[in-house]
């Protein structure tokens, strides 16, 4: 009884600071609550047994994103209104290519995952893993069956960084 209490309350907190995150004025408000709205999910998951993906979920996104996401915020001038000319430095057929280049890597993983074997999915799962803990299967499936999304999650990672320090540089 008490864990359901909990979980609606913490539910209503989630989509409250949900609303609030939209609907506030001011962008530093809305990444505070943002951040209390990460936290709340990280008590569910402590609710659920999940341990791991509680402190993940408050090491990467209550810390990590949000502060991203304040540094855009301080580098971004609000108050100045778009520019009328067209900047000279876009390279906008680069980004086609890149975007191409991204659509070809999923696409190529979508065929893997499909063309591979049933018989060695089925073999995967029926063999049970050594482990007892909640980190070392979560480590075990991140670098064995969930290698190559982790591994094109850190490079779209790596892509996003380097464009955000391109961003905020003045001068090229």
């Amino acid at each position: 009884m008490f864990e359901s209490i909990l979980f609606y309350t913490l539910a209503a907190f989630i989509l409250g600071f949900g609303v609030l995150v939209v609907t506030a004025r001011n962008t530093v408000h809305c990444v505070v609550f943002l951040v209390a709205n990460f936290l709340c999910v990280a008590m569910i998951y402590v609710m659920l047994g999940a341990e791991f993906l509680a402190i993940i979920q408050v090491l990467v996104y209550a810390g990590g994103i949000v502060v991203l996401y304040l540094f855009v915020v301080m580098l971004v001038n609000l108050k100045r209104g778009p520019d009328a000319a067209p900047d000279r430095r876009r390279q906008s057929r680069v980004g086609f290519v890149l975007a191409a280049v991204m659509l070809a890597e999923i696409s190529a993983i979508l065929v893997y995952s499909a063309a591979r074997p049933a018989s060695a999915v089925a073999a995967a799962a029926a063999t049970p893993l050594q482990t007892v803990g909640n980190t070392e299967v979560v480590g075990m499936l991140l670098y064995t069956d969930y290698l190559i999304p982790f591994e094109v999650a850190s490079m779209l990672l790596l892509v996003a960084m380097i464009g955000a320090i391109l961003l905020a540089k003045k001068e090229i």
